[in-house]
C-alpha cells in the first residue's frame, strides 16, 4: 500500500486543466464531478489501450484530492500485499487491474468492499472492460456497477499538443522535424512517446546538444547497443 507520492522527478503537469483529452470529454467531466468534501460516488473504472490516458486522468483526480489537502491511496497490480485502507483517505485508486494476480484480486476485492463501507471514493483502471477482465466474478461484478468509460487514443494533432506542452514544460525545442520523426518512426501510444521523450530530454542534456532527429538516432544506437 502506498499514498500517492509527491513527484521527485519531473512528471507532467497534474490537473485536469493541463489535459489534452479528445474524445474522452465524458470522462474528464465526471471525474471533475466528483467534487472534494462531496463523500463517495459510484465507483468509477476507465478502460482502453496503453497510452490512453486512464493513469493520467486519475492522477489528475488525485492531484485535485490532494490539493484540497485530502489524502489518496494509490494501488497498482505490482504493488506489495498487504493493501490496506487508511483511516484518513478520501479517494482509493486501483491501476492495472488487467494484472491482477489472485493474491492481489482478493486484496482488491477487500479493499472495495470496505471503501464502500466508510463512504471512501473508489475508481480503478486497466485494459480491458470489466465484463473481459480475467479476475474473480465478485471483483469484476463490482468493478463493473458504477460508471465505466472507455477511453480513446488522442488523433494525431493531439499528440503534437501533448508532446509540445510537455517539451515546452522541459524547456525543450521540438521541432517539426523531430516531431515529425517521433510519430511516423514510433507507435502513437502516449505513455511510450513521453518515455522517449523523458530519455530524450536527459541525453540531450548529458551530451549539451539540443534535440534534433541526429541526436534522437544517436541516443537510440546507443541504447541498442547497450541492450
Amino acid at each position: 500500500m502506498k499514498q500517492l507520492p509527491l513527484p521527485i522527478a519531473p512528471q507532467p503537469a497534474d490537473g485536469f486543466d493541463s489535459l489534452v483529452v479528445g474524445r474522452n470529454a465524458a470522462a474528464l467531466q465526471h471525474l471533475r464531478s466528483l467534487a472534494v468534501g462531496a463523500g463517495a460516488s459510484a465507483p468509477v473504472y476507465l478502460w482502453g489501450d496503453s497510452g490512453t490516458g486512464k493513469t493520467r486522468l486519475l492522477r489528475s483526480l488525485a492531484a485535485q484530492r490532494q490539493a484540497e489537502g485530502e489524502r489518496v491511496g494509490w494501488f497498482d497490480a505490482a504493488e506489495a500485499l498487504p493493501w490496506v485502507l487508511d483511516d484518513g483517505w478520501s479517494l482509493v485508486v486501483v491501476d492495472r487491474c488487467e494484472a491482477l494476480d489472485a493474491e492481489h484480486q482478493q486484496a482488491a476485492f477487500a479493499l472495495f468492499v470496505e471503501a464502500g463501507t466508510q463512504g471512501v471514493q473508489w475508481a480503478a483502471a486497466g485494459r480491458l472492460p470489466p465484463v473481459d477482465l480475467a479476475l474473480r466474478e465478485d471483483l469484476r461484478s463490482r468493478l463493473g456497477w458504477g460508471h465505466v468509460f472507455a477511453l480513446q487514443p488522442l488523433a494525431e494533432a493531439e499528440t503534437r499538443s501533448v508532446l509540445r506542452r510537455e517539451a515546452d514544460r522541459r524547456g525543450i525545442f521540438l521541432g517539426d522535424e523531430v516531431m515529425g520523426y517521433l510519430l511516423t518512426r514510433f507507435r502513437r501510444d502516449l505513455g511510450h512517446l513521453m518515455a522517449l521523450l523523458d530519455r530524450l530530454d536527459g541525453f540531450a542534456l548529458a551530451e549539451q546538444r539540443p534535440v534534433t532527429v541526429p541526436l534522437l538516432k544517436k541516443m537510440l544506437a546507443e541504447e541498442d547497443s547497450a541492450a
